[in-house]
């Protein structure tokens, strides 16, 4: 075993046969003094440990005790910056409480009578479901709780929410609490969106501290709530990870680090209820996926689910296009610039690496796609005018962006 120590001992006996340990703990500590622990199970005692056995399987299991959480990933990384004060650290935890809330309230919605519709809607006119309401106040305590928000834009609110309790908060962030929350009564996955910019030096928290480009977002991501909570999230100069909820830990562990997105795949996502209003080159463009006239291409897979974030993140795990694009029905389109736009393209376009916060030396750069608007410009270079401001969208691998570009004459 390459490591400077090396020891071994045992964790406990197996009643069942008191010569053999019920496991091994291997510590292992490498060149930069970090120590990590791998322990190795018996076949007998997994049952104990409730690790299955499966028939013809090894008697010695390998079990990862090395553990990653988001905590630590944040804690580590704040470390690592001589300049950080931890009020950032302190912003993240914050808005983890409100995944984990989120996350608990959309598992048992339909146990506790949270499905439907709560009788009201939001600032653009979509009809908010109780658990709407229910992640807007989350996340607004959330942010006043943490003392580091100066100001909190969300969708489901009319203006943007200031916190002058906190006068020397640094921070504005941006949120749809529950992006395709339509879809909540059927069980479909849906998400929370996020970007956080960080205050003009010296300003109290102003509209205009956040009516800024994707390009000065400091950090931003998505939480994904199905099967299980995933969150993807990203930083200025940085690289993408992806975290899963571990339920009995209550804990986000680090399951996909340095996150990257195949340069091109024959996958598109898209609502093509409404071609009928679509722009010829966007048509055109669907319409060469769908039925290519070069020999031997096979046409793309169509791949919708109707929830933004669960596109989004199947697109950013296994390449493709996801796009929805402004028509004559939407001219200015329908995506939110601020809250998931720009947040979208940040994780999907950042392609730097992310070793001062891992700790170790990356060999390319992550995530790599693109962004882009329904006008073909840079989505992270696009300034909302308002706070609700409008957007189309088009993201995904790199050449299958390309090649919207070239439909459209850019």
């Amino acid at each position: 075993m390459n490591a400077a120590l090396d020891t071994q001992s045992e964790i406990t006996g197996d009643s069942t046969s008191p010569n053999l340990p019920l496991a091994f703990s291997t510590e292992k500590m490498d060149s930069n003094g970090s120590t990590s622990y791998d322990c190795l199970v018996r076949g007998s005692s997994r049952a104990f440990l409730g690790i299955s056995v499966m028939e013809n399987e090894s008697r010695v299991e390998k079990v990862n005790t090395n553990i990653v959480t988001l905590t630590r990933f944040l804690t580590e990384g704040q470390v690592k910056q001589k300049e950080a004060t931890g009020d950032f650290t302190l912003l993240c935890h914050a808005l983890q409480f409100s995944f984990k809330s989120i996350a608990y309230y959309i598992r048992r919605a339909t146990l506790i009578n949270l499905t439907g519709l709560a009788g009201s809607s939001n600032i653009t006119g979509d009809d908010q479901k109780k658990l709407d309401v229910i992640g807007n106040e989350l996340f607004i305590a959330a942010m006043r709780s943490s003392g580091k928000c100066a100001m909190l834009v969300s969708e489901e609110e009319e203006e943007a929410i200031f916190f002058p309790e906190h006068p020397k908060a640094r921070y504005a962030v941006a949120c749809d609490p529950i992006d395709g929350s339509s879809n909540l009564d059927a069980g479909v996955s849906v998400g929370t969106i996020f970007g956080i910019h960080k205050l003009a030096p010296g300003s109290k928290g102003v509209k205009e501290d956040i009516l800024k480009p994707g390009t000065e977002l400091i950090a931003a991501g998505f939480t994904m709530y199905g099967a299980s909570a995933q969150l993807v999230i990203t930083m200025k100069g940085g690289g993408v990870n992806g975290f899963t909820m571990d339920n009995a830990l209550g804990e986000f562990i680090l399951t996909h680090p340095e996150m990257k997105i195949p340069r091109t795949k024959s996958i598109y996502s898209v609502n093509e209820g409404n071609t009928l209003y679509w722009e010829d080159p966007v048509r055109n463009y669907f319409d060469s996926l769908k039925f290519p006239k070069e020999g031997g291409m096979a046409p793309y897979s169509a791949r919708y689910i109707g929830s933004m974030v669960a596109d989004a993140y199947r697109t950013l795990l296994y390449g493709g296009i996801f796009a929805y694009p402004a028509d004559k029905k939407s001219p200015k389109g329908k995506l939110r610039i601020l809250y998931e736009c720009a947040p979208m393209a940040m994780v999907f376009e950042n392609g730097t690496s992310l070793s001062h916060w891992i700790g170790h030396k990356l060999t390319y750069n992550i995530a790599g796609g693109q962004a882009i608007d329904s006008k073909m410009q840079r989505m992270m270079e696009v300034v909302p005018q308002d706070i609700h401001d409008k957007s189309g969208l088009f993201m995904g691998s790199f050449e299958e962006v390309e090649k919207v570009k070239k439909f459209h004459g850019k």
